[in-house]
């Protein structure tokens, strides 16, 4: 799965988390600095809008992620050449800079949500004279900043479309390289053709929400803790530094146990479905050129492996999804009941608010990673553990315990067959 499209993933992805911190952390306790004696300083009051883009600071930090991703690709190319490594590393570390750009757009958009809504406030409330160019003006410098958002995500997405169709013409290329040995597993045709599109997709998809969960953490939570200065109090519990981000962390803590604890069946769940999708997709196929196979009798069989588990798998998110919809609605009202005091004694101008509003709704989003991806998790194991069996049939090790359990069919006990492969409980038909 990793070994197609990175060079040597068990020491690859340490490497690039290990090299990433190390930068992180020379980027904050000297880097940056340098960046000022060079010449690259913020000149005025901060700049909100797109002209961010091409500040000092902005420009300085360009500089040194394109040298910090050159250092690590040019290491990783003459240490492990691999014929994927300019879509695997150079397509990573491009991903991750737009990323970054798409979360330093939502920071600039929460800057100016600031100075828009205080004046709307004091228009309002007559307490100064507004002049319709300084109101359309400021709503100008949001449109900017929309259209660069539109035109960065257009092109990631783009870009990432092409990334993911190279990583599942790696895996591909990789497994029927090795077809021989795969063939005897379960559905082995279905795992090539779309489990590995499916998983290279979903992969990327969830590391690219932590990236990007992670970036909004480390460019949102410096602006909460400083909007929590305007907060005087949290109700029973008075004064509480940094009060803001321990509500996120506290209420986010407890949605992902909450999650975690009521959705541990549905891995399993989802890999038997998958399963008992195979064997009646199988069968049919076979029917198409066989008389004798896809018999009436033998399809109601395999059809009813499937509507059982199907049914199965809705009971287990009806409780999931109770549990989920709940904690999410609950979500929205907890910036407000956390707010109450500051509101109430008239502490905070709507600007405040709103920026304290929009920054607190990004960092408990970004610390609520696994509670908003639990059911894309959920596939990605059921893919994972199906793929898994390529890589133990290819090692000659012995498969997981889930490739031996009940036929759902007949309940009879799959036993592999050809060594480590096959499901003769489903292969016989």
């Amino acid at each position: 799965m990793f070994v197609s499209f990175f060079p040597r993933p068990r020491l690859f992805f340490p490497s690039a988390a290990l090299w990433a911190a190390l930068a992180v952390g020379l980027w904050y306790g000297w880097a940056r600095a340098l960046g000022a004696r060079l010449g690259f300083a913020q000149h005025g009051p901060p700049v909100i809008g797109i002209a961010m883009f091409w500040t000092g600071p902005f420009l300085w930090f360009d500089l040194y992620y394109g040298l910090a991703v050159a250092l690590f690709a040019g290491f990783w190319r003459l240490f492990a050449p691999h014929p994927w490594w300019r879509w695997s590393v150079l397509g990573s570390a491009l991903i991750l800079f737009v990323t970054y750009l798409q979360v330093e757009v939502s920071v600039g958009v929460n800057n100016w949500y600031g100075p828009f809504y205080d004046l709307i406030q004091a228009a309002l409330g007559h307490t100064r004279h507004i002049a319709a160019s300084e109101y359309y003006g400021l709503l100008l410098v949001f449109l900017w900043l929309a259209l660069a958002a539109v035109f960065v995500g257009v092109l990631t997405y783009f870009f990432i479309s092409h990334y993911i169709f190279r990583w599942r013409t790696a895996m591909n290329d990789h497994y029927v390289a090795r077809w021989p040995q795969l063939r005897g597993i379960e559905g082995a045709s279905q795992r090539i053709q779309e489990d590995t599109m499916r998983f290279s997709s979903t992969t990327e998809s969830l590391g690219l929400s932590f990236i990007s969960s992670l970036m909004t953490l480390i460019a949102f939570i410096p602006v909460l803790i400083g909007l929590s200065a305007h907060i005087t109090q949290l109700p029973l519990l008075g004064d509480v530094p940094g009060a803001l981000v321990w509500v996120a962390v506290v209420w986010s803590i407890f949605g992902t146990g909450l999650l975690a604890l009521v959705g541990v069946r549905l891995p399993g769940i989802e890999f038997r479905n998958q399963r008992v999708e195979a064997a009646y997709r199988k069968e049919l196929v076979y029917g198409e050129d066989d008389p004798d196979r896809a018999r009436p009798p033998t399809l109601r069989e395999l059809f009813s492996a499937v509507r059982k588990n199907y049914f199965s798998l809705y009971f287990n998110f009806v409780y999931f999804n109770v549990a989920r919809i709940l904690y999410l609605q609950t979500s929205v009202i907890v910036p407000f009941i956390a707010l109450g005091p500051s509101i109430v004694a008239g502490a905070i101008t709507l600007g405040v608010f709103t920026q304290i509003t929009a920054a607190f709704g990004q960092v408990l989003s970004a610390f609520q990673y696994l509670v908003s991806s639990w059911t894309t998790i959920v596939e990605l194991q059921s893919i994972y553990r199906r793929l898994r069996a390529f890589e133990a049939q290819i090692r000659h090790q012995k498969l997981s315990g889930i490739e031996y359990s009940p036929d759902p069919a007949d309940g009879a006990m799959l036993e592999p067959a050809h060594g480590a492969g096959a499901l003769p409980g489903m292969a016989r038909r």
